[in-house]
């Protein structure tokens, strides 16, 4: 194959879900860090990264 062949796809036939409105975003990031306060094992630490890192992606004052 060459490297610089176009690379071509064919769409899902099912239609795309939409994209997490910012509300629905904050909500998650709620539940994350409330899953981290309540899960003290080492997969409610990574619930707690993960919402800090969500946290910093969303705009701010919402």
């Amino acid at each position: 194959m060459d490297p610089f062949e176009p690379v071509t796809a064919d769409y899902p036939p099912a239609p795309r879900l939409p994209l997490l409105t910012e509300a629905e975003a904050r909500e998650a990031v709620r539940h994350l860090f409330l899953l981290e306060q309540l899960d003290l094992s080492p997969r409610g630490a990574a619930a707690g990264q993960l919402a800090a890192e969500l946290a910093r992606r969303l705009p701010s004052g919402g």
